[in-house]
């Protein structure tokens, strides 16, 4: 009876939200080059919504795996208040939690919210990626909202872009059929598209198409650093932002197109698919559950000559990468030490791991990473891990603009530890979230640093809209520092700003460069660990 009362409780609670959220505001149209649409103007946040604007055409039956195609034009109105369904998937994380109407492959629509008013225009834009490793994600996460940077006169875009087997499928007759010869990498394609729409559409919601800033999180991270790289998409961004992650090895570096057909061509033939025109016509259901039994972790990224004409180091050394101010850095423990000792960290076992993977350099490897201490094994097992997983590629990202542009190179490290978590029967999931807490299952250790995807929440002003944690007066202090120096970076280029601790920008060759440590006290402090990137630097 009791849970019975509460849901009714819940349900009325929903239903009034709902209503309090219609009932406060009124229908507001934009015409973009393809049609009209209709979204919302809330009238106390000041805030307009678009919610499921379609940026192409959906890549169902012949448009599947191919590179998205532009919208053809509509008559009418198109209501664009409620988000649009969400790239196919499984839940590879369990603790993303989703707004959208949905799942389908028809899931190429992107969200906006904008401040601007008839005297208030012509301002900077953000545009996010999600993370989710290429396999999962929604750009209607809580955790994205852009109300909260909306409010800081930023007009804020989240975009759709297709994931795993539908988005990087890669097969020699997908390639022969393709104008460009090659095949994968449409959710990067995808993501280049959401930018071209913003070139020609932006403008209508008082965004500047000259101040376009893209920023995203792990695998959004990495879709930054591609566009940032792609011929296809430098000229169409003014700024780039980069939370965890880098298209570079060993953080999903794209592959060779020789490679990435072989994959797909294995792939088809272990699932008795004979072609192209087979899998096509298979329904939507089918090709999810083929993927799904494979066990799969997607498909890579390709060097195709089109998007990606080489890989991300020689086109930043060549100096052909967007030439645009770059804001860019990580967590202080973005995974696990276990996830390298693959075992119980002991001081035994943790050297005998690093012998056992670099047998030659071991001597080396222990003395840049001291574990004598028990607090020290813990924190030596942790930065080898998150250096291999994703710490070396995005602090590589970093070296390589700095030293092959003149465009100014901000660089962080988000230390701030979260508070407890206020429901006991939940614990923090591997993509920033939460998951229930199985009953067997032993407490929480008491946390390192900040792991994976923590910052997001923090970074876009939106810890109000998590409610899983208890957060605290020095977590909205954190997020308030964070989110005002993300803000003036996507207006000026620059993060520094009244009020913020000053963050200098990195020289090209400063072996000590300076990083701002985002904490409940940010500073800029010298950085201490890149001789740890410079040894890996020779190891991959």
């Amino acid at each position: 009876m009791k849970n019975i009362i509460k849901l009714v409780l819940l349900l009325v609670l929903i239903s009034f939200e709902m209503y309090a959220q219609g009932n406060n505001a009124f229908p507001v149209q934009v015409t973009t080059d393809k049609g009209i649409i209709e979204g919302n103007y809330n009238t106390h946040t000041g805030i307009q919504t678009y919610f499921g604007i379609p940026f192409a055409k959906p890549p169902i039956k012949d448009l599947r795996w191919k590179a998205p195609q532009p919208m053809d034009v509509w008559q009418g109105v198109k209501q664009t208040k409620k988000f649009g369904p969400r790239p196919m998937q499984t839940m590879v994380f369990g603790d993303m939690k989703s707004r959208s109407n949905g799942v389908s492959e028809d899931c190429l629509y992107l969200n906006v919210w904008t401040p601007t008013t008839r005297e208030n225009k012509n301002l900077p834009v953000l545009v996010y990626f999600y993370g989710g490793g290429n396999v999962a994600g929604d750009a209607s996460e809580y955790r994205y909202d852009g109300e909260s940077m909306a409010k800081k006169g930023i007009v804020v875009v989240t975009t759709n872009y297709r994931l795993n087997i539908f988005g990087n499928l890669a097969h020699p007759e997908l390639s022969a059929e393709s104008p460009y010869k090659a095949s994968g990498n449409y959710g990067q394609l995808d993501q280049n598209m959401a930018l071209q729409w913003v070139q020609n559409n932006i403008k209508a919601f008082g965004g500047d198409p000259s101040k376009v800033t893209i920023a995203g999180e792990s695998a959004g991270s990495i879709g930054v650093s591609v566009q940032m790289a792609s011929p296809l998409s430098k000229n169409l961004i003014a700024g780039a932002i980069g939370e965890s992650g880098a298209s570079i090895n060993p953080t999903m570096a794209p592959v060779t197109l020789e490679d990435a057909e072989k994959q797909g061509k294995e792939f088809l033939t272990k699932a008795g698919i004979i072609s192209i025109d087979q899998l096509r016509k298979m329904s939507t259901r089918d090709i999810y559950e083929i993927y799904n039994a494979a066990g799969r972790f997607g498909f890579p990224m390709v060097i195709d000559g089109y998007l990606l004409p080489k890989s991300l180091p020689e086109i930043f050394n060549s100096g052909e990468q967007a030439q645009v101010p770059l804001l860019v850095g990580w967590n202080s423990a973005e995974i696990p030490g276990m996830a390298f000792t693959q075992a119980p960290i002991t001081k035994e076992g943790f050297i005998a791991k690093v012998k056992e993977v670099y047998p030659k350099k071991y001597k080396e490897v222990l003395a840049l990473y001291p574990h004598n201490t028990d607090e020290e094994l813990q924190w030596a097992a942790t930065n080898l891990a998150s250096d291999r997983f994703i710490v070396y590629s995005t602090w590589k990202w970093f070296d390589l603009h700095r030293k092959n542009s003149n465009e100014p190179v901000y660089r962080y490290l988000y230390s701030k530890i979260r508070p407890p978590l206020r429901d006991a029967n939940l614990t923090s999931g591997l993509a920033g979230g939460t998951v229930e807490r199985g009953s067997d299952a032993p407490p929480a250790p008491k946390p390192l640093g900040a792991p994976h995807a923590v910052e997001i929440e923090y970074a876009m002003g939106n810890l109000h809209l998590v409610e899983d944690y208890a957060w605290t007066a020095d977590d909205f202090r954190v997020s308030k520092t964070m989110q005002d120096f993300f803000a003036n970076f996507i207006k000026m280029g620059n993060p520094n700003g009244e009020n913020l601790p000053q963050w200098p920008n990195a020289e090209a060759n400063d072996k000590t460069p300076p990083v701002m440590i985002l904490d409940t006290e940010s500073s800029s402090k010298n950085a201490q660990s890149d001789a740890r990137y410079e040894f890996l630097d020779t190891t991959f």
